[in-house]
């Protein structure tokens, strides 16, 4: 239920300026939360679609939950920010591929 609640407060923040970012939002969440979490904001993109000004930025370690949002009709890409052994950062720019 918190879970719910704070995705609420989240979604009724950003209906003027149209960013919702989540940083890790999958942490200690077990799978089917995970996954009810993804649907959840695969609806939320659904409905905004038509807004010009929504974007969604998620920051997460968890690869399967970012399958599960990466689907071809909400977006075109995503970035993955990796770093190599001297600590160096680097974006890349990766291509969603079909669920």
């Amino acid at each position: 239920a918190c879970l719910i609640i704070r995705l609420a407060l989240a979604e009724t923040f950003c209906l003027k300026c149209g960013i919702l970012a989540l940083d890790e939002p999958t942490t200690n969440l077990d799978f089917k939360n995970s996954q009810a979490l993804a649907q959840s904001l695969l609806n939320i993109m659904h409905a905004r679609r038509e807004q010009k000004n929504f974007q969604l930025i998620v920051i997460t370690h968890d690869e399967r939950f970012a399958h599960l949002l990466g689907q071809r009709e909400h977006a075109e890409y995503y970035w993955r920010v990796t770093k190599d052994d001297k600590q160096h950062s680097y974006i890349e720019r990766e291509a969603i591929y079909d669920s």
